[in-house]
């Protein structure tokens, strides 16, 4: 046998990108007949970028905005239907008997108390990452929704783009060889901060600044990673450790600037991750190592390498006798990828016409509520390392 592995990608993948429909179970909701009613709570910069989304998807029907702020509201509603209500309580919301389901795209302390009044009002749910503000919190979430007919979708939105499905491909065939560790980061160079006209709205407007409403950079922004790694590990971590503070961005924030975690797994696989508000060199990317290759993702592209140890001639994507090795960009070979439709839309479209396709064929989503616990488990468990400055695990929760 020959004991150099075959650094190939098929002609099979090669000889049509790999769509989404291939390797998921997603089923989006078309019917534009009966659109879903659904009710937006939390018109922030997120939130009207969802609405904005579902302005163009037949399959939704925005009838209703909610936010304590008039000008987001105002927002919201640009977006929904010419009829859509406005409301500043969302149990108001709630109550408009025609919404089926709403969106929560609220601070995350919000999340729990809503969610839960949601299932109380006969409501399906989108909620977005990270699920909820504590683990315990999740815990409550997660056994109410199992114990009801609620389908609960988090917004971990990656899971939904075509690309990232690619490479979990990649990684199952054994073309990384055994994958041994992860390399994630999510750098930027800003303040972070919103702009607040009136002083008083600070910490409702920079919430994600302050401990009370959020836990920073990990259930912001490294939670997408965290969910990723999840995903294609296909367990949850063992224990966490970490690092982080505040050391730059001195000006009134409770939340560390900088943060960076080891998560480690079962069969030896690391994952580190780090997140920081002071240089932005790559941005966003995950490099994925294995013994015998290594895949770099960057926002929406992504590239493989094969160790220097395994060059061979093969084919990748097509591209016939391609020397696949090791070193810088100009040695990588491009993954290519198309979604289900080849529309090539945001990949929250995807996740929000799934939701609709959950909903109507009464199914469970790709990222449930299950999903969705078990990815704030190791957000939350992470944050504790850092706050507590030693080891967490899992088997003490």
């Amino acid at each position: 046998m020959n004991t150099r592995r075959k650094f190939i990608l098929t002609s099979a993948m090669a000889a049509s990108s790999l769509s989404l429909s291939a390797l998921s179970p997603f089923s989006y909701g078309k019917s534009e007949k009966t659109p879903l009613k659904v009710g937006l709570i939390g018109c922030g910069s997120r939130g009207v970028g969802l609405a904005s989304l579902m302005k163009n998807l037949p399959m939704i029907s925005l009838v209703a905005c909610c936010d304590t702020i008039k000008a987001n509201l105002d927002k919201g509603l640009a977006h929904a239907d010419k009829r859509a209500k406005g409301y500043a309580d969302y149990r108001e919301l709630l109550d408009q008997s025609d919404i089926e389901a709403v969106i929560i795209a609220t601070p995350l302390f919000l999340h729990f108390p809503m969610a839960m009044d949601a299932i109380d009002a006969g409501k399906h749910i989108y909620v977005e990452k990270t699920i909820t503000y504590s683990i315990d919190e999740a815990n409550q979430l997660a056994d109410k929704v199992n114990g009801s007919s609620t389908i609960l979708q988090v917004g971990h939105q990656y899971r939904y783009y075509a690309l990232y499905h690619k490479v979990k491909e990649i990684i199952d065939k054994g073309w990384c060889g055994q994958v041994t560790q992860f390399e994630c980061q999510y750098h930027s160079n800003q303040d972070w901060r919103r702009p607040v006209n009136d002083p008083s709205l600070e910490r409702h407007i920079n919430w994600r600044m302050y401990k009370e409403y959020s836990g920073g950079l990990m259930t912001e922004l490294c939670a997408h990673q965290i969910d990723i790694v999840n995903w294609f590990v296909g367990t949850s971590p063992e224990k966490v450790t970490g690092m982080g503070s505040l050391d730059y961005w001195k000006d009134g924030r409770e939340n560390f600037d900088h943060v960076r975690a080891t998560y480690y797994y079962s069969k030896g696989i690391i994952s580190n991750i780090s997140s920081i508000l002071t240089n932005a060199y790559k941005g966003y990317s995950m490099n994925i190592l294995g013994t015998e290759g290594t895949v770099e993702i960057l926002r929406n592209k992504a590239f493989i390498y094969a160790e220097p140890k395994k060059l061979e001639l093969g084919t990748v994507d097509g591209v016939s006798g391609a020397t696949i090795k090791n070193g810088s960009g100009d040695d990588a070979q491009p993954i290519n990828f198309e979604s289900k439709d080849g529309k090539d839309l945001d990949p929250t479209s995807y996740a929000l016409m799934d939701f609709v396709g959950c909903i109507r064929e009464s199914r469970q989503p790709f990222c449930d509520v299950n999903q969705g616990r078990a990815t704030a488990t190791a957000v939350h468990l992470g944050n504790k390392a850092m706050e507590e400055e030693k080891y967490q695990y899992w088997s003490k929760l």
